[in-house]
């Protein structure tokens, strides 16, 4: 009798503990994938451009902007506009359910063949409506174009997947980035000193704490006080860890194509 009864206990404890350990593994699962999307999913703040206008399209480099792309090949705006037409049609095909032709490797600008870190935004009348990317390069050019296109107009955990009818307002950018470079500094006033604004893309990193700014985020945080502050709160970090820590810094350059609505 007694041995039935501590046999059914130590039955309950397995159960009990393998529980917890299903619920905690469930649980970093959530976390990670909730960091991959989140944690370098949006480079730019919520933008409150509002923007005017009809719905033909045009093409618009935005290096000159953010000045050069350092130590990297540029691409043309010929190849650019060919990444905008991917995005859209790639988010169109999804949206009518059509699988999207295969690569024709043999007939593709070889810069489409670099591995190069990609991120994808979609914006509504000048709010974000999705942005999700990758800082180290995972795949080609044309692979990451394509892959974040998918993620950033049906998968930004913040948004709802994007509609048909939210389909045909959308405007896309795609950003081209070099790969990330350590930036060595000596204090928060040296930091400060260092960081180039309309250049840099910004990550920071500091034990399991990381987050990332585009440098388009400039336009809307040109103050370099208050843009470090905003990527130490977007990391979940507070918001003078900037100054009282020591992080760790990247920058990158990135070469931005954006569709504009054409002004009446």
């Amino acid at each position: 009798m007694l041995r039935s009864i501590i046999s059914i206990l130590q039955g309950r404890w397995r159960r009990l503990i393998f529980n917890r350990i299903d619920k905690k593994l469930l649980l970093l699962k959530l976390v990670i994938l909730l960091f991959l999307f989140t944690g370098f999913g949006a480079g730019h703040p919520e933008r409150e451009k509002g923007t005017s206008g009809g719905h033909s399209k045009r093409l618009e480099n935005k290096t000159e902007g953010y000045k050069k792309m350092v130590n990297a090949k540029k691409v043309s705006n010929e190849e650019g506009k060919h990444l905008l037409n991917l995005a859209r049609e790639t988010i169109k095909n999804e949206l009518d359910k059509k699988k999207m032709p295969p690569i024709d490797w043999e007939n593709i600008s070889d810069k489409f063949k670099e591995n190069l870190g990609t991120f994808v935004t979609l914006t509504i009348d000048g709010n974000l409506r999705g942005c999700i990317g990758h800082i180290i390069p995972r795949e080609t050019l044309i692979e990451g174009v394509k892959e974040n296109s998918i993620n950033a107009a049906f998968r930004d955990p913040r948004f709802p997947p994007l509609s048909k009818r939210e389909f045909e307002r959308i405007e896309i950018e795609v950003s081209i980035l070099t790969y990330p470079e350590e930036l060595p500094y000596k204090d928060a006033k040296d930091l400060l000193d260092k960081l180039r604004p309309g250049i840099d893309g910004v990550i920071i990193k500091k034990d399991f704490y990381e987050a990332t700014f585009l440098p388009q985020v400039w336009e809307q945080l040109p103050s370099k006080e208050e843009f470090l502050s905003h990527l130490c709160m977007k990391a979940g970090l507070p918001a003078n860890s900037w100054k009282e820590e020591k992080l760790h810094v990247s920058t990158y350059q990135v070469q931005a194509f954006e569709e504009k609505k054409q002004e009446q």
